[in-house]
């Protein structure tokens, strides 16, 4: 036997405990003080230390490192984990808190939020039965029921917190689909599959909506082929003329449609289409209306900009995301319907967790509404201690100034007789290029890629890239209200000397 193990063995038969110390218990306060102390001084050298928003590590050094850790043999102390932890990670991670960050929607979070963390993490509560969250059920159901009033529904509407805006769209495209076959063709997809009909079944999206619709129609035994793309006019949104000109095709040929899916906020332009006219267009020919709000959600908290969520109140059901607008940390999103008697469509009972005979009044159970979590983390109480604390106002007034310099940022690329533009923005996303007159001979899909890239080693700004009709375009995605028109005023420069930089090296 050796030195430590016969150590191991003398402190353990004094003390039965302390096999347990590192389980999370009445007994283990003081190793658990410990512990939050020194993540909480890890989280704050990270806020100390980081200026750009990126270290610029190529993916091959990082993984020479990973190559020599061995789970084999455990790290002797939270010093010791904290200092690997903040080699591997927290000194390459994304600062996405810094004003030079404006590549994708990750939005700043709020201090509230991350106070709730703690909590969440330690106590461990299931949102799945009132027997395993008790107050978080009805902290959930009220955060649910505040946001169906914010989108304008009555109080019949209902909902459930959920991992992200992919799984509200799942949820949104299921019940429309099986709504249909429930109410017109008197089938049960829960129970029999997919009808014959069904690959006759189509969806109408705008072409720019977001890429999990193609998936999650897929998933459900539907097809990519049963998502029918709109058209969209010069600010991409889709056009309500071509959108019913497309269902009446569609009839015509057999086929038969079941949903339109709005966007209200595209990813890569951050507009909305227009929800009132594809509303009245659902409601004319007894479609499901879903609306893809997972990034346009922001609008709900601010008085200036909330018109131009107009038409959402008409839809069936919506998709929020909390950890997009909201400014909470990942993950917090939501799925809502106007009429909660729709979520019993996916409701499916069983006896050791939400029996048939069980009083769902004197004992609710959130996991009738859920279609893939059955354990499911309390994330609600993020928003909770948020709204709480700082009030939908002071929200909605982040949302304002995000909206404001996005306005700004447009002009100010519009004006500049060396960037191109392509659409100004409802929310704070903004595609253009660099495309000087110098460079005409050269490729510009090709330089604005050098851009990038160089930018995003160097780790000084990050910028976010897409393409439009196959070419390659840089993206400002612009979500923190810390972000001003100088910050985004000296990123443009960036990019003009890289690209500057690029001609002068072909």
């Amino acid at each position: 036997m050796n030195n430590q193990t016969l150590k191991s063995t003398t402190v353990l038969a004094k003390n039965p405990q302390y096999l347990y110390d590192d389980i999370f218990h009445e007994d283990s306060n003081e190793n658990y003080k410990k512990a939050i102390q020194i993540a909480r001084t890890c989280v704050s050298n990270f806020l100390k230390d980081n200026k750009t928003p990126f270290s610029g590590i190529k993916p091959e050094a990082l993984q020479s490192i990973f190559n020599t850790i061995d789970f084999d043999k455990p790290l002797e102390s939270y010093e010791s984990l904290f200092e690997e932890v903040e080699t591997l990670y927290v000194n390459h991670a994304t600062a996405f808190h810094l004003p030079n960050y404006i590549a994708h929607l990750n939005c700043p979070v709020v201090i509230p939020a991350l106070a709730a963390e703690v909590l969440i993490s330690a106590i461990n509560s299931s949102q799945d039965t009132y027997d395993q969250s008790a107050g978080g059920t009805f902290m959930e159901r009220k955060l649910i029921s505040w946001t169906g009033n914010q989108v304008g529904f009555g109080t019949d509407c209902d909902g459930v917190f959920n991992a992200g805006g992919s799984q509200s769209n799942l949820m949104g495209l299921l019940l429309a689909r099986d709504y249909y076959a429930i109410k017109y063709l008197k089938h049960n997809i829960k129970i029999d599959g997919n009808p014959p009909e069904a690959k006759r079944f189509k969806i109408f999206v705008s072409e720019k909506a977001h890429f999990s619709n193609l998936k999650n129609s897929s998933l459900m035994g539907l097809g990519e082929q049963a998502i029918i793309k709109i058209k969209t006019d010069d600010r991409f949104r889709m056009i309500p003329d071509l959108l019913e000109k497309a269902i009446v095709k569609e009839q015509k040929s057999g086929n038969i449609p079941i949903a339109i899916i709005g966007t209200a906020g595209t990813t890569d332009f951050g507009n909305l289409d227009p929800l009132y006219d594809l509303g009245k267009i659902a409601k004319a020919y007894n479609l499901w209306y879903h609306i893809d709000a997972a990034y346009g959600c922001g609008l709900l908290l601010t008085n200036k900009y909330r018109h131009l969520l107009n038409g959402i109140e008409s839809a069936d059901s919506v998709t929020i995301d909390y950890h997009k607008s909201f400014f909470q940390p990942i993950s917090s999103s939501a799925f809502i319907v106007k009429n909660k008697l729709h979520l019993n469509i996916i409701k499916h009972h069983a006896d050791y967790l939400n029996p048939k005979d069980q009083d769902y009044d004197e004992l609710p159970a959130q996991i009738n509404k859920s279609i893939m979590q059955s354990t499911r983390r309390f994330d609600a109480l993020k928003l909770w201690c948020t709204l709480r604390l700082l009030g939908r106002d002071k929200l909605g007034e982040y949302t304002e100034t995000i909206i404001e310099t996005a306005k700004k940022t447009a002009v100010m690329l519009d004006t500049e007789n060396d960037f191109e533009l392509l659409s100004h923005s409802d929310l704070g996303a903004l595609v253009f290029r660099y495309r000087p007159e110098s460079n005409k001979a050269h490729s510009t899909c090709m330089m604005n890629q050098h851009i990038k890239k160089t930018m995003f080693f160097s780790g000084e700004v990050l910028v976010a890239s897409t393409k439009v009709n196959d070419e390659f375009y840089l993206k400002f995605t612009i979500l923190n209200p810390i972000t001003t028109i100088n910050h985004t005023k000296n990123i443009i420069k960036t990019i003009r000397s890289y690209g500057q930089e690029y001609l002068q090296a072909i």
